[in-house]
């Protein structure tokens, strides 16, 4: 029989997908759970995998959008596996599930200068050299976009300099549009502060080694961000509000969304009810959170519905920058560097671990008092987190 392969919903509000990366090729005999394309919403990529075994036969294209319960392939399940052909067969099986699964990646590969059924075809309408055109698709893998725009071989001008273009994935245009709509939709506004880590750095150099042996974690410095942003949010909660129509809506937990790179671009997880976490379980969820970005296997709904954003350029070497807004949230913290720098202490120059802070800010619901209150808080907290972030008793909010 023919099975007629269909987009799933990769989540609420989500109309269409669009196909980022065929893993198979037309003909080819797949195997039930086998992931046999990457495809993209406007939150995240999922693997789609067969639904059972057969041989396929594509309907769409790669870079074609197609709406979620469209028809995208066939599969004949009465079609007997060809002699000598190999599947390749998951080790685990990745069910076809409404949201995106966090199966592993599968081991289906290409060699480089492959290039996919579209691609061939027009590469022999174009009578291009294949060997010749660069793949930007997995592996080298030529895709549709890149036999458009191949050329035929011709000796290059002197002083010509050639350009690459290609296609940006849907959910790096979703990104795009957030922050045009993020700047041309909001009363955004910035302000800067500075921070003084050495305090943060005498903790970690005391309990780093115990607190990774115990919790088989690092105690990194987003922990103390994100509970010194959790601080100020709870003495200051017109930064952890939105604006819905004319009515503003104050959340009364704390679900912080922390942006991070991920292979398709930027992505921002929630970590959620930060308010009830410890060091150990915020450094805990953070690192899983980034493993699944950086996998390519977060969801829908672990980015969705965060309170507050915050975005650490620093590992990029940023020393001071003016992060957009995460729209519908209001604020967003952004960390920097940390540079060793002369300052003032006490009527004396030292040498201190420095780090600038910026908080943008929507001017419509948040004001300079609170706005320029919130950031001093996260300041304060940093600069005395014994005190104000582990009730006095830094072992015991490292759980030691």
């Amino acid at each position: 029989m023919i099975l007629e392969m269909k987009v799933p919903s990769p989540g609420e509000s989500i109309a269409e997908v669009e196909i980022a990366q065929w893993l198979v090729s037309d003909g080819d005999y797949v195997t039930k759970d086998q992931p046999i394309a990457e495809v993209d919403s406007d939150k995240a990529t999922l693997e789609l995998p067969a639904e059972e075994s057969g041989i396929i036969t594509l309907k769409a294209e790669e870079g074609d959008a197609v709406a979620v319960g469209a028809v995208v392939c066939h599969i004949d399940t009465a079609a007997a596996k060809p002699e000598g052909q190999s599947a390749s067969v998951p080790e685990k099986a990745a069910p076809v599930s409404p949201t995106p699964t966090a199966a592993p990646m599968q081991s289906t590969t290409y060699a480089t200068g492959a290039a996919s059924p579209a691609a061939r075809k027009i590469i022999a309408e174009k009578g291009l050299d294949a060997t010749v055109i660069s793949g930007s698709g997995r592996d080298g893998r030529i895709t549709k976009d890149d036999a458009v725009k191949a050329v035929p071989a011709m000796g290059t001008p002197a002083g010509n300099r050639p350009t690459t273009r290609k296609k940006m994935s849907l959910l790096r245009r979703k990104v795009a549009e957030r922050l045009v709509a993020a700047k041309n939709e909001t009363a955004m506004l910035t302000t800067f502060n500075e921070v003084d880590m050495s305090p943060i750095f005498a903790l970690r150099a005391q309990y780093k080694e115990d607190f990774k042996v115990k919790h088989d974690v690092g105690l990194g410095f987003m922990s103390f961000f994100t509970k010194a942003v959790v601080r100020a949010l709870k003495e200051f909660p017109d930064v952890n509000s939105m604006i819905d129509g004319n009515e503003q809506i104050l959340h009364d937990y704390c679900d912080i969304s922390v942006a991070v790179s991920g292979p398709k671009g930027l992505m921002v997880p929630v970590v959620r009810s930060a308010e009830a976490m410890s060091f150990k379980e915020i450094e805990a969820e953070i690192k899983r959170l980034a493993i699944r970005a950086r996998d390519g296997q977060i969801t829908v709904d672990e980015m969705t519905g965060g309170t507050f954003t915050i975005s650490n350029g620093g590992v990029f070497g940023s020393m001071l920058s003016t992060p957009i807004i995460n729209p519908p949230q209001s604020g967003i913290l952004g960390m920097h560097n940390i540079l060793e720098r002369p300052v003032a202490v006490d009527g004396k120059v030292e040498i201190r671990p420095m780090m600038y802070v910026a908080l943008s800010y929507d001017h419509r619901i948040i004001d300079g008092r609170e706005s320029v209150g919130f950031l001093v808080a996260v300041k304060e907290a940093l600069e005395d987190p014994v005190a104000l972030l582990m009730d006095g008793d830094a072992k015991k909010a490292l759980e030691l």
